[in-house]
């Protein structure tokens, strides 16, 4: 059982790690709310335990985030706070469960074997635009019927876009969402991967539906006959 507990107090957050591998977890570490939302998306875990007052990014928000970007592990936030209005927003935001601080160490364990027991909700299971369809469950993309062969990061990009049908999305928040602010490069990375899989759901279907609103960003709409020329860059 691969758990990844995102919490800022150290001492406690090795306590934790020390005390759950005992019960034969397998336990990844992070201490802020971006290094923690970049390993939940990354790693395949069976759950998650997040606290809420993060530095970086708030566990509402790293919450927020992986169930806009399809990552259903079963979730449980932990806070200091204690509060029904605090609990509703972490359920509404997709959290599973809740425990505030200070908490039986016992419970913790009796929830995340609980949690994991259950596995991940069903969820949403797939993405469509036009004849354009994403599959998180199987990481599969197909137009029209026929799979699409993409790159892990090619998927996070047109998994973002297809998300937010008809948005113009800049390239600042395809950055932020997909590749996380702990990325340092330039945002030209973003240009890159569209070129990418503009070639293989459009160009390679005689199609057009990934386009670059100038100045703005780009946005994903169903596929219409690309006209005959130059392609788009």
């Amino acid at each position: 059982m691969r758990v990844l507990l995102v919490e800022d107090e150290r001492a406690l957050a090795e306590t934790l790690r020390r005390g759950l591998t005992n019960e034969g977890f397998v336990v990844d570490l992070a201490h802020d709310g971006v290094t923690g939302q970049w390993m939940a998306t990354e790693n395949p875990y069976d759950v998650i335990v997040l606290d809420i007052m993060l530095p970086g990014r708030n566990g509402y928000d790293v919450l927020r985030n992986l169930r806009e970007l399809l990552v259903w592990a079963p979730a449980l936030m932990l806070t200091a706070k204690d509060g029904e209005y605090d609990q509703t927003d972490a359920f509404e935001l997709g959290a599973d469960d809740y425990l505030t601080k200070p908490f039986s160490f016992i419970v913790l364990v009796a929830r995340l074997r609980a949690l994991v027991r259950r596995g991940a909700p069903q969820r949403p299971v797939t993405l469509t635009v036009g004849d354009l369809v994403l599959d998180p469950n199987t990481r599969q993309v197909s137009r029209g019927g026929r799979r699409v062969s993409v790159t892990a990061k090619e998927f996070a990009v047109l998994q973002f876009l297809m998300r937010h049908p008809g948005d113009v999305l800049s390239k600042g928040e395809i950055l932020e969402n997909v590749w996380d602010r702990a990325f340092d490069g330039s945002d030209n990375i973003v240009e890159v991967y569209i070129g990418y899989l503009r070639r293989k759901i459009d160009a390679a279907f005689g199609v057009r539906s990934l386009e670059t609103v100038r100045g703005m960003g780009y946005r994903l709409v169903p596929a219409t006959v690309a006209a005959t020329g130059a392609p788009t860059t």
